[in-house]
Parts: structure tokens; sequence; C-alpha cells
């Protein structure tokens, strides 16, 4: 897969978030007109029913049976909240308020109030004795109806993020399972021909013992059969529990700074600024270097063999900091979130997963943290590691 497939991934995921985020706005927003709808629909049909029920009641002209009327009426209704205030201002009856609230004269006062503060306008019944006053607000249901869009995207949105969470996880430990069989095969192929390279090193010591120029070409091999059997090893440990040490983070930046140095153009720069000559941290030495050496290998194809890379180790309170800063080409900000995804990378050969590695054994093996704290194209980018102190 070339490298413009691999990164187009997360373009491609990324659009289809925003495309299923778009949905789901339109989705609740049509649930939303839709309840309004129906509201609106249920409003009307409640102020026509009690406007038919003052129509019946003005139809009549016997006391008695305007009274006897009025009381079925209200006992009828149990849907639609209702106040009758005769012509003195005093409630008469209050209906559909809940049990206990409609005797309570100064419940339904306050709840009068309301209506009339809300602009309400009551429907006038007379006769040639009495003149009362039909005041009503909306039904429970009408409330209920209301709320119903929001309860609604309350559960879909819970139902979406369970689901997502659930997912995540799944897709998560599927991916932990790769890393770990991957790693482990790796390290078990460098296996063989390490063993193999070691056994003609010695057996090239042996040929010449006296020739000094091959004795010295033998060492330089030694050395990179080491560097070799030190990468079998942090391929490994990966997916097992890591052994972490009280280490000098001080000193293992410095050795960590110096190898990459000696294998760097003479062009290139370092430097390691740290607060204090000891700043003791739990490791596992051999991943932490390999985050290390990783950072620094970016940072050195990112300047093309010309440029500084700036080391600093300082505390914060009870948390170590290091940060790593070159003068590169620096980092898009569209592609600041993707750069730590499997797969991502910006080299022509490279296989994206420097960085998505860095960030599983920060903090899944050190309970750390590491991001991009600053990135500007053309000027240069600064990575953060934040790991714990040692604690005594």
């Amino acid at each position: 897969m070339s490298r413009k497939q691999k990164n187009n991934i997360y373009s491609v995921k990324s659009r289809w978030k925003w495309y299923l985020g778009l949905a789901g706005l339109f989705i609740v927003l049509l649930s939303l007109a839709y309840t309004y709808y129906l509201s609106r629909k249920i409003q009307v049909e409640e102020r026509h029913k009690v406007q038919h029920i003052a129509l019946a009641i003005q139809s009549l002209q016997d006391t008695v049976s305007y009274l006897t009327l009025v009381t079925k009426i209200l006992d009828d209704n149990l849907t639609t909240p209702l106040i009758l205030v005769n012509d003195r201002g005093g409630i008469d009856q209050g209906k559909n308020f809940g049990k206990g609230k409609e005797s309570d004269t100064l419940f339904l006062r306050k709840e009068l109030n309301k209506i009339i503060k809300n602009g309400g306008k009551p429907f006038v019944v007379s006769d040639q004795y009495n003149t009362q006053f039909i005041y009503y607000k909306q039904s429970r249901l009408l409330t209920q109806l209301n709320y119903m869009p929001f309860i609604q995207l309350l559960l879909i949105s819970a139902f979406i993020m369970l689901g997502y969470l659930a997912f995540s996880a799944a897709r998560e430990t599927e991916q932990n399972l790769v890393w770990v069989g991957m790693a482990k095969e790796t390290a078990h192929q460098l296996g063989t021909p390490i063993t193999a390279i070691v056994a003609w090193i010695e057996h090239l010591k042996m040929v010449n013992p006296e020739d000094e120029m091959t004795q010295n070409i033998v060492q330089e091999l030694r050395k990179d059969v080491t560097r070799l059997e030190l990468i079998a090893e942090r391929f490994s440990k990966v997916g097992s529990t890591p052994d972490l040490v009280p280490t000098n983070l001080t000193e293992e930046l410095q050795k960590v700074i110096d190898y990459m140095r000696a294998r760097s153009p003479k062009r290139m720069k370092f430097s390691l600024n740290a607060e204090k000559e000891e700043i003791i941290g739990d490791i596992n030495a051999p991943l932490f270097d390999w985050v290390i050496e990783n950072l620094i290998r970016n940072a050195l194809d990112a300047m093309q063999g010309q440029g500084s890379i700036d080391t600093e180790l300082k505390l914060r309170e009870n948390r170590i900091i290091i940060t790593i800063s070159d003068t590169g080409k620096g980092i898009p900000g569209g592609k600041l979130k993707t750069i730590f995804n499997p797969g991502y990378t910006t080299k022509t050969r490279g296989w994206g997963l420097g960085l998505s590695l860095s960030k599983r054994i920060i903090e899944s093996y050190h309970s750390g943290k590491i991001f991009v704290k600053s990135s500007i194209v053309g000027k240069g980018t600064t990575f953060e590691i934040d790991l714990p102190l040692h604690k005594e």
C-alpha cells in the first residue's frame, strides 16, 4: 500500500465521521420539527375543546342545568388543566393539577398567575346570574411531548456512545493482538540470522587474529550485532509486562543522544538541557530508548541532514517532562490527530508504525503520555513525553 493510499484511509474515515454526524443532526432536527408540529396541533385542539365547553355552557339558560353541566364537564376532563374563576376573581375550582393540589387555593392562585403572565386568555361563560372565566394550560401529555425529542436525543446519544466504546474496545483489543503477534514473530525471525552472524564474527576473529584492520571490522560488526540483539529484545517485550526499573533519565537520554549523534550527518546539532543531573523515573530502558530513537530518527528525516534537535528534561510537580524539538519541515495542522495511527507515514518506504508503537510503549507500559506539543510548517515540531516521577 502506498503512502498516499495509507494516509487517504484516515481522510476518508474523518469524512465519514462528519457525514454520520450530519445525518444524526438531520434526524434530530426532523424529530424536533415533527414533535413541534404535533404539539402545536394538540395545543389548537385543546383550545378548541375548552372553547366548545364554554359554548356548551353558554347555551344553557337554566341555572341548575348550568351548574350541573359545569361540574360534569370539569369531572369528565382528565387531561387539560382548568381553573374556574368567578366574576369576583375568586377561584371556584381547579382540575387536573394533580392529587391534593386541586383544593390548594394558594397553589391554584400561583398557577393562575402563571397562565395570565404567559398571555393566557380565558373563555368567558355567563348567564343572567353568573359570569365565570375558564383558564387553561397545556396538558401534561403536551408538556411531555415537548420534552420527548430531548429524551430521544439523550437515549440515542447514550446508545451511540456505548456502541462506540464497545466497538472501540474490541478494535483496540484486536489491534493489540496483531501488534503482539507481529512483534513476537519478528523477534523470532531475527533470532536465527543473528545467531548465525555471531558465529561468523567469531570465525572471522580467528581467521586472522594478527590483522588490526580485520579486528577493527570485526569489532564494528559486533556492535551492529549487539544492536540487532537489542532490537530483537525490544520486539520480544511488546505484549509482555515490562520490568520498570528506577533509572536516571538524564544519563539515559544522554546515552541515546550520543548514539544517534554518532550515526547522524555532521551538520546536525544535538543538545540536552536537563533541569537536574539526576531525575529518576521508572522505565524499561530498551523500550524507552527505542521511543527516543524513533522521535530523533523522524526529526532527522524531516530535516534532511541539516538542523538541530534539542531535548529538554524537567520536572513539573510529580511528573517528568521530556520535550524533543527539531527544526524540520513541521506537520500540517490537519494531520496532527492521525500521526499516531498505524500506517500513517510521510516516508516513501515507511510502514507508519513508529509513532504508533511509541504511543503504545509510553502510555500502556509506562503510564505516561506522548503528544505533539507544537508544530509549525516550515519551522519545526516539538513532541512532549509526560512520565510519572519515581516514588521512593
